[in-house]
């Protein structure tokens, strides 16, 4: 079942929000007008392009509206499990993040503990598995190697 949050927002609700940021309304501008709330579709996008940081603040809009609502745990997930690979960006020998992303994709993974394997078109089952894979490269190497490169990023994709 879709949340009510995600179904054709209101204008004044979406541009309310949009307005604080103009980057944010930049990332999200040729998502509008879709059956789902443009941030939620440009968490995808930027996810999907390696900006996790930017996926956070787009998603992070929409978190912060209905943060107490049905859906409210399972944005934050979404936003933790970007933040990890945010910290894998980051990672360098001066400030190693490795185990801080680890510890976001456990917080991620209890976030969506609540929610069915697919929810809001997303199969959680599937984000799951990923951090699950993505936790135990970061174990196994006993967080001494950052297992993120430009070609294995993971991408995310909402089914019809």
């Amino acid at each position: 079942m879709l949340g009510r949050s995600l179904l054709m927002p209101s204008d004044a609700r979406r541009s309310a929000m949009s307005h604080k940021s103009p980057k944010i309304a930049a990332l999200i501008a040729d998502l509008q007008g879709h059956d789902l709330d443009a941030h939620y579709l440009g968490y995808f996008a930027c996810f999907n392009r390696g900006q996790f940081y930017e996926a956070h603040d787009v998603l992070e809009e929409l978190w912060l509206a209905d943060r107490h609502g049905p859906n409210g745990s399972f944005y934050k997930g979404l936003i933790q499990f970007a933040g990890a690979f945010v910290h894998l960006q980051k990672d360098c020998p001066k400030y190693p993040r490795l185990r801080p992303a680890a510890a976001l994709l456990t917080l991620a993974e209890d976030n969506f503990r609540a929610y069915p394997a697919m929810h809001e078109r997303l199969d959680l089952g599937f984000v799951r598995a990923l951090i699950t894979d993505w936790r135990v490269r970061l174990v196994s190497a006993d967080f001494t190697r950052n297992p993120l490169t430009l070609d294995n990023a993971p991408k995310l994709t909402l089914a019809n």
